[in-house]
């Protein structure tokens, strides 16, 4: 199932083609150690993502019709879900992100190892930048 990002759907098949779970939390914290630092400016309570155990940051901005973000949590495996999660999510416009179908965390095999209140971290990162990217569509309307 494509998600309509190359880089999201890459990761996906990455993680989908092992079948070790101690494989798949390497790569996780490896895409953690890619993420830029956080500027301060951003940890705050409107960006902060509710419902994760964990604190989590994430920032969308728009840029000529297209989505950058910005990430940080306090927790290692957090960290690298959010970096999958703005990996795969960077470039796309408001409405790519959208569409996005939250399935794809199911196809990764991360659900099966992870604690129920991290995959449901995971899914409230994924539904926390979806709701900014429609909220950036809504102030842009003439960018796309």
């Amino acid at each position: 199932m494509a998600t309509g990002s190359p880089e999201l759907d890459a990761m996906v098949q990455r993680l989908a083609g092992t079948s070790d779970p101690k494989r798949r939390y390497e790569y996780v914290l490896w895409l953690a150690k890619g993420l830029a630092p956080l500027p301060d400016d951003f940890r705050q309570d409107a960006f902060k993502v509710k419902g994760c155990v964990s604190q989590v940051y994430v920032v969308g901005q728009l840029s000529e019709g297209r989505l950058h973000w910005q990430g940080d949590s306090d927790a290692a495996i957090t960290k690298g879900l959010l970096a999958l999660l703005i990996k795969g999510l960077e470039g796309l416009t408001p409405q790519q992100a959208a569409a996005v179908d939250p399935a794809f965390i199911a196809q990764t095999g991360l659900q099966a190892s992870l604690t129920p209140s991290r995959a449901n971290g995971f899914i409230n990162i994924f539904r926390s930048m979806q709701a900014q990217a429609q909220a950036l569509a809504g102030e842009q309307p003439g960018d796309f």
